[in-house]
């Protein structure tokens, strides 16, 4: 039987659109070209945003047993980090977990699903009609044909599948090459340490196995020529230099170098076409940020994806994942950018700009809350129209927490269903449930300040406010009636 939705891509932004839409009741194949998941841990840290992403499923839990906890992160590699402990969320920390064990939870769940994930197969182009896609793939056995509503291309940054739409990837080369090395220590640094001056770069980041990883710039990084694998002993001279040893560096895992090439897809979506992660954005790994925005993508674009399927929504709903999401990875491109600059100039003009930002970050709270708010992805606001909007639609809803209940907000969340919240007695609410809708009647149980005076919200599936209300009776009604 042909399939609803191929996904081109096995990472963690293929794999969590593949759960989010076998939990919306799409039928749904992963291509991933790998016959089996890359060793080589790429992103190492999973922010609170994504942490609340999982927990909106239930299914954070092994993440949390076994990533490691650290309650914060690091901008441009000030040595004052950012503190994480007095943001809005049940997760005041990133934990740190390799890639390829973030990848193995995820293939578990999709799998549990029902999820179709095909190992050792590669899209190798597709043709759209009016009303579907035949993708075109080869598999160990030779080339075959997938049926599909939509294709989605979560296939990195060389992406086959934005290539076959002919989508534009404009862009900036690469200029720098960071290197990197998880590796044991026998004298590791302090947790958290990083260290920047003329004579580079480095950072030291605990890995849950006991190892660690020792990630770095220097001025021989910028360089637009290949110098070659990195070795353990450059890798330990590099380390000597800029932080005066070695911290008794031994037994390499993994050895890389990275660039920071960076682009941004023109377009999200075209047609039956559309893209998330790594293809639809390439930058320097600046913050650990990367995986993030990609099932941060994935997480937009599952419930839409679902709903369109299923006639809940029209397919103009799908225009709005470009319309929020190319707008997110813009921003991303922004803040990648001005981190490679203070991570990439070693004079002494910038080391002075680096200090003072430092000294910002340590003695300003709000400062450090919107860097915070920004690295993490709490920040995200999707954009809200109407002259009756509310200064919360578009806002990342808070776990909120009600009268007489242990689950919060999270908990009421699903891929198939906007949550509407009556929050006072008087709504008359519960009238307007229906398949597609849940309404849950409770008030508000130490409300965050901007919730003071909300009688109502419609919280769409991805976490998000559509629609809130301080109105009250038939006008809050009215309000909220949802339409997609």
């Amino acid at each position: 039987m042909d399939q609803h939705v191929v996904i081109s891509g096995g990472g963690p932004t293929g794999l969590w659109l593949a759960a989010e839409l076998r939990r919306g009741g799409v039928a749904v194949a992963v291509v991933e070209e790998r016959t089996e998941i890359d060793q080589r841990s790429k992103a190492l840290t999973i922010h609170p945003r994504t942490i609340e992403v999982l927990a909106s499923r239930g299914a954070h839990r092994p993440f949390l047993d076994e990533g490691l906890r650290i309650p914060g992160g690091h901008f441009a590699m000030l040595e004052d980090r950012l503190d994480f402990r007095e943001l809005d969320t049940p997760f005041p920390y990133t934990l740190a977990l390799p890639q390829a064990r973030t990848e193995e939870l995820l293939e578990g769940q999709a799998l549990a699903l029902g999820a179709r994930i095909l190992r050792g197969h590669r899209v190798t182009g597709f043709t759209e009609q009016a009303e579907s896609v035949t993708v075109r793939v080869q598999g160990p056995d030779g080339p075959y044909e997938l049926g599909a509503a939509y294709v989605v291309g979560c296939d990195g940054s060389r992406s086959t599948v934005r290539t076959a739409a002919g989508i534009e990837f404009p862009g900036t080369p690469s200029t720098v090459l960071g290197w990197l090395g998880d590796v044991a220590l026998d004298q590791p640094p302090r947790l958290g340490f990083s260290t920047l001056g003329p004579r580079g770069g480095l950072m030291v980041a605990p890995l849950p196995d006991g190892r660690y990883r020792v990630v770095g710039v220097s001025p021989d990084s910028l360089t637009t020529e290949w110098p070659g694998d990195l070795t353990m002993d450059e890798l330990r001279g590099k380390a000597i230099a800029i932080a005066g040893g070695d911290f008794g560096m031994r037994d390499p895992e993994w050895l890389s170098r990275f660039g920071n090439a960076t682009r941004l897809a023109a377009e999200y979506r075209r047609g039956r076409v559309l893209l998330a992660g790594d293809a639809a954005h390439q930058h320097f790994p600046a913050g650990g940020v990367g995986m993030n925005v990609g099932i941060q993508d994935a997480h937009n674009l599952g419930w839409k994806l679902a709903a369109t399927l299923a006639g809940r929504a029209p397919d103009s709903l799908l225009d709005t994942y470009h319309s929020e999401r190319h707008p997110v990875g813009a921003r991303l491109l922004e803040h990648s950018r001005a981190q490679t600059a203070l991570m990439t100039a070693f004079t002494p003009e910038n080391l002075a700009l680096r200090s003072l930002l430092s000294g910002m970050v340590a003695d300003r709270p709000a400062f450090n809350r919107d860097l915070s708010e920004r690295l993490t992805g709490l920040e995200v606001r999707y954009p809200s129209s109407g002259p009756s909007a509310h200064f919360l639609d578009g806002t990342r809803a808070p776990d909120l927490s009600f009268t007489g209940s242990d689950n919060g907000l999270f908990a009421l969340l699903r891929t198939d269903a906007h949550v509407l919240l009556a929050l006072t007695p008087e709504c008359g609410l519960a009238a307007l449930e229906r398949p597609g809708l849940v309404v849950h009647k409770a008030a508000l149980h130490r409300s965050p300040a901007a919730w003071a005076q909300v009688t109502a919200a419609l919280i769409r599936p991805d976490g998000h406010v559509a629609r809130a209300t301080e109105e009250r009776g038939a006008a809050a009604r009215l309000h909220l009636i949802p339409t997609a």
